[in-house]
């Protein structure tokens, strides 16, 4: 299979976050006054370079700031962490640390990584600061609807906050892992990057390279369960080149396809990408109201470039056969028309 080395183009710019989708935000609960914004952060005064395990560097940097700074950062972090993950409540904040804060020059969000840890019993977490973009936020909105994942961020105005999605980094499981799994193992991690393939290309979702998703291993019984989850969302609706969304057309990961070529016959790839397909069909039906808010919103919104929009009706009306692309106006209509065109055939086969 040919894998195209460039399928990107330029560097994405930043879409604000629009007064429709500001409201939408508010209305789920995902609009919330936080006391940092992320050019608070950016007051670093000097950083080092953060190696892995094996001495490499992991292209984040770990921050210092002056000693005035630091207490006022440190505090607010431990607020921003509580809203998160609880109810906003100060009764936690003095038995949490801030052990770091890095800093990452690689990709279009430039994040600031948070490691808070509880001082009474040593565990600790990430959450990630980083400058909201509307691309992004309808990305982690639409993996909260449309997948089995469930996903947690706060927004507010240019600054937005997500919780850390744990797992295996793809290029690392690729690397250090795939090799050694059994047969069985490596049949269902195919059966997983199938579905996951099937996911993001349904919902728009780009660029899911190797190193922007994970690997979840869960240990069930006396085997391994594997799923696979996104951690990118930039790239939610933006490209124009149908390919930027179907992963097999990504070089880093032509190892994992090639695995689906070796342990999955065409029909069972079909099976599982009807299942993921009624999957999404149901999520869309059991939350109507929402998703239809969400494509409102979209529709509303600018997050991509005429050409882009334009180029993109053309393929998938090659690709789906479906006439009704030809009428869409912007990436919002774009991903409605797919959304409704899989919502229809799943209630067509249901209601046979």
């Amino acid at each position: 299979m040919a894998i195209e080395k460039k399928l990107m183009s330029k560097k994405k710019p930043t879409f604000p976050i629009s007064e429709m989708l500001d409201k939408y935000l508010n209305n789920y609960k995902r609009n919330i006054k936080i006391p940092i914004y992320y050019d608070d952060l950016l007051r670093f005064q000097g950083s080092i370079t953060v190696f892995d395990k094996n001495d490499e560097d992991t292209l984040w940097v770990r921050t210092y700031y002056s000693e005035f700074d630091r207490v006022e950062i440190d505090n607010t972090l431990k607020r921003v962490y509580t809203m998160l993950h609880s109810d906003g409540n100060d009764e936690a904040i003095p038995f949490l640390n801030v052990d770091a804060i890095d800093y990452c020059t690689f990709g279009n969000s430039k994040p600031f990584r948070i490691k808070i840890r509880n001082i009474l019993n040593d565990n600790y977490t990430y959450f990630y600061i980083k400058k909201a973009d509307a691309s992004r936020v309808y990305g982690l909105e639409l993996e909260h609807i449309l997948s089995p994942h469930n996903i947690n961020f706060l927004v507010y105005k240019d600054t937005l906050i997500e919780e850390h999605i744990a797992g295996i980094p793809g290029d690392d499981f690729i690397r250090d892992f795939l090799p050694s799994c059994t047969g069985s193992e490596k049949a269902q991690i195919a059966k997983e990057f199938v579905k996951f393939k099937e996911r993001c290309f349904v919902r728009l979702l780009g660029d899911m390279r190797s190193y922007n998703y994970v690997i979840i291993r869960t240990h069930d019984f006396d085997s391994i369960v594997y799923k696979i989850r996104a951690i990118d969302f930039d790239q939610q609706s933006f490209e124009g080149n149908l390919k930027v969304y179907n992963l097999q057309f990504m070089k880093e990961n032509f190892k994992m396809i090639e695995m689906v070529g070796k342990k999955l016959q065409n029909s069972s790839i079909r099976q599982y990408q009807i299942e993921e397909r009624s999957y999404m069909a149901k999520r869309m039906i059991t939350s109507p109201r929402r998703t239809a808010r969400l494509i409102k919103c979209m529709k509303n919104d600018t997050i991509s470039f005429p050409e882009n929009v334009e180029l993109l009706k053309k393929q998938l009306m090659q690709y789906v056969g479906d006439i009704k692309f030809k009428d869409c106006k912007n990436m919002g209509e774009v991903l409605e028309t797919i959304l409704a065109f899989v919502k229809r055939n799943y209630l067509d086969i249901t209601n046979n």
